[in-house]
């Protein structure tokens, strides 16, 4: 039982600092480095992680993990609706773009599809995003209700950058601008490196089930490409929700 729960706590660290190697996570989980160690071959032999860029000495998840939280919430069929209309806005925009869902206090990326340029953004599947802070966060936001949005407030906003919008009314005014425009951005408000478009997908009861963006690095983003990129970010998410049964109507 022990190894077990060894493996699992191992699978947990793995995802929360990946790539990481035996003896950060032996220091982390006070684990003797032999057992992390083992608990790493058991996961690497099951599927659910495997060496990061080919080197045995650092661990990534793979997309096994992510399947199965996929299975548990429903995303499955989300992503496989999504994924066409986010094909024809990577060909639109040649920009990476990815899919989100909320996640508790934060935001999850689950689906992402690269630009076919040597500059880009890279995330990797599985990292959280804050609300306040990125534009997948903020486009959920928009579309939730006040009540949803004072929790939100009331639990704090984290300065990430010298460009995060951190106080109460600025951050209410951004999103009453969001969804008079219909999409969210993000000017290195997370990362200084990362700037962003996202538009909220709402399901069949009108309720944001989650965002897609149009991601690029801080220094391609101009005041011209973020409407233009909003202004098509909001149509595929329009579709998107079409397709899950959201009538606009309704």
């Amino acid at each position: 039982m022990q190894s077990v729960l060894n493996a699992l706590r191992v699978l947990e660290e793995v995802a929360a600092r990946q790539p990481v190697g035996v003896a950060d996570l032996a220091r982390a989980l006070d684990l003797p480095k032999s057992s992390a160690q083992r608990a790493l071959r058991t996961l690497d032999a099951a599927g659910w992680i495997r060496p990061a860029g080919g080197e045995v000495t650092r661990w990534v998840l793979t997309t096994k993990a992510l399947q199965v939280g996929r299975r548990a919430t429903g995303e499955l069929s989300l992503r496989d609706v999504a994924v066409p209309f986010m094909e024809e806005l990577r060909r639109r925009t040649d920009e990476t773009v990815h899919l989100t869902v909320p996640d508790g206090d934060k935001v999850v990326l689950i689906e992402r599809l690269e630009t076919s340029k040597a500059v880009r953004i890279i995330l990797a599947l599985g990292t959280h995003l804050p609300f306040h802070a990125s534009a997948n966060g903020k486009a959920l936001l928009a579309a939730s209700t006040p009540e949803v949005v004072e929790r939100r407030l009331a639990a704090g906003l984290e300065e990430f950058t010298a460009a995060t919008v951190i106080d109460h009314d600025a951050v209410r005014a951004e999103l009453a601008l969001i969804r008079e425009r219909g999409y969210a951005t993000n000017g290195g408000e997370w990362r200084d490196d990362v700037s962003a478009v996202a538009a909220p997908v709402l399901g069949e009861a009108g309720t944001p089930i989650a965002s897609i963006s149009v991601n690029m690095p801080t220094s391609r983003m101009t005041p011209e490409s973020a409407v233009a990129h909003g202004t098509l970010v909001s149509e595929t998410a329009r579709q998107v929700s079409a397709a899950l049964g959201h009538s606009r109507q309704g």
